[in-house]
């Protein structure tokens, strides 16, 4: 299911992964997202953007869950 975003724009293969490498994996298969590693908790806008990659990382810094476009 597309969500209307050019690109790759799901990645679950990074489940597990540092937020870090996660990152900048997500940058380089997307040229048109920007990726942020935050913790597992913060408070987010609700705003759906293309061009936005939540990486969401526990206490030891590890991907929790799928990053996607929004």
């Amino acid at each position: 299911m597309s969500n209307g975003c050019e690109g790759k724009n799901s990645w679950p293969e990074l489940v597990g992964c540092r937020g870090k490498t996660a990152e900048k994996t997500i940058e380089y298969e997307n040229r048109n997202v920007n990726a942020k590693v935050i913790p597992e908790g913060t408070a987010v806008t609700l705003d759906f953007r293309c061009d936005r990659v939540w990486v969401w990382v526990n206490k030891a810094g590890e991907v929790v869950q799928t990053p996607v476009t929004g």
